[in-house]
């Protein structure tokens, strides 16, 4: 059982729980790690998001790459996907970012990436837990002129900018439109520092709100994560798109000019039909999580896409690209991957493909939109035994009563039942036509689990 690391790497209240002496072993057990299989001592760039505890974070962490013999290269506050593309530009052995992405600003987090600018493997995380918890930390120390030294960088960010410049900047001069217009949510985040950039350049018209972060203002009623602002102020302002972004940048919801939500799953449908269309959508396929709605499947059924599921988490959206060479998948979150341009999800890349689709085509945001239909979805949580909570498919009755529901719903609902990783709950989600109908049936499944699993 893994002790730190979870999903998305180490996140915890910052100071406290992520204290300054764990993430100087993470640190140093992860420069151990990475220069054993790298046969050199590594360079690793470090980024953050604007979370008051950013520096100190950054502190430890670099005081644990120096101590150790690895150099280190400060970039400052940027976006997770901007530090996974200047991995590869770099040639740089690692990465990390500190960052709880769509948290708020007490916690705090340490995210790892390889040299191909893609989150570490579960077995590197392992490696490092293990040395971490050898009691050898302290052995692992340099001296003299092996101590590693740090520079800072934050002008690196101007190449993240000249990223999208050369991909977007002639198809957005081509079919850009004087009344089309946007506004850009950072959330008080790590894309404060360069949405504005980026759309200027590109010659958007945009505005720009939730873009002043104090270090305790990140994700709070704004950004990804609170999208009634954002939505308020696209009608209010009469605005063609509304983009949102989380504190650490790598997602991205919309919002359309009615201020409808375009979720996720809407995104990759819309995105994926614009890549088909002009042969650019890798087999014919899109990869999604289990919590996607069945409306996308729906719709790649009805377009003659190919529809892949992984277990929830971009890490897995990714590890399926990768394997069988797709080039889109994402969550419904708003965690996309163009596997043709960055290896990690990508807010800003996300809404500039949009725009590019948009514009390109002459749709409005909500015509696009109307390419999926979502399918109402209720979340009901069982409280059942800790022991318990993995047991829900072994039961019988359980088991038979879910293919009962599945059965009636004829293909047009779906049950899907998953145990919490923290918490002693098992979650029943159950998505179908009739929302009256799937909460009634979610809460009386949820009951049933509760009674078997107590």
């Amino acid at each position: 059982m893994r002790r730190y690391f979870g999903t998305d790497g180490i996140r915890r209240i910052a100071n406290t729980e992520l204290s300054p002496e764990l993430v100087y072993k993470v640190a140093k057990a992860g420069a151990y790690v990475l220069s054993k299989h790298a046969d050199h001592m590594p360079t690793i760039l470090i980024g953050r998001d604007t979370r008051i505890s950013g520096s100190l974070i950054e502190s430890a962490m670099t005081a644990g790459f120096l101590s150790y013999g690895a150099n280190v290269i400060s970039l400052g506050v940027i976006p997770t996907p901007a530090v996974a593309y200047l991995t590869k530009k770099l040639n740089a052995d690692a990465s990390v970012v500190i960052s709880a992405s769509h948290n708020t600003f007490e916690f705090n987090g340490v995210k790892y990436f390889s040299n191909k600018g893609m989150k570490i493997p579960d077995e590197i995380e392992e490696e490092i837990e293990e040395v971490m918890d050898s009691g050898k930390i302290d052995t692992l120390t340099a001296v003299n002129d092996k101590i590693g030294v740090s520079e800072v960088r934050t002008d690196l960010l101007d190449e993240y900018v000249y990223f999208f410049r050369k991909n977007f900047e002639e198809d957005i001069e081509k079919y850009n439109t004087p009344d089309f217009k946007v506004v850009i949510d950072t959330a008080n985040g790590a894309t404060s520092v360069i949405a504005e950039k980026v759309f200027k350049t590109l010659g958007i018209h945009y505005e720009i709100i939730n873009n002043t972060p104090n270090g305790i203002n990140i994700n709070q009623n704004c950004g990804s994560t609170h999208l009634e602002g954002l939505q308020n102020y696209v009608k209010k302002h009469h605005m063609s798109l509304g983009i949102a972004y989380d504190g650490d940048g790598d997602r991205c919801l919309l919002v359309d000019e009615n201020g409808n939500e375009i979720d996720g799953d809407k995104i990759i449908a819309v995105l994926s039909q614009y890549l088909k269309k002009h042969g650019k959508l890798n087999k014919d396929t899109i990869v999604a999580t289990v919590m996607s709605n069945l409306g996308l499947k729906k719709y790649a059924e009805k377009n003659q896409i190919q529809y892949k599921q992984t277990k929830v988490g971009d890490r897995y959206v990714l590890e399926e690209m990768l394997k069988n060479g797709y080039n889109i998948g994402g969550e419904q979150s708003g965690h996309i991957i163009f596997l043709d341009y960055n290896p990690t999800g990508d807010g800003i890349l996300t809404s500039l493909m949009f725009i590019k689709v948009l514009l390109e085509e002459k749709m409005s945001a909500s015509e696009a939109g109307k390419i999926v239909t979502i399918y109402p979805q209720v979340l009901v949580n069982a409280k059942v035994c800790g022991d318990k909570k993995y047991d829900f498919d072994k039961d019988n009755v359980i088991v038979a009563e879910i293919e009962k529901l599945e059965k009636e719903f004829s293909g047009n609902g779906r049950v899907l039942i998953r145990a919490s990783g923290t918490e002693p709950l098992v979650r029943v989600m159950i998505e179908g036509e009739d929302k009256e109908k799937i909460q009634k049936e979610a809460e009386k499944l949820a009951k049933l689990i509760e009674e078997r699993l107590a």
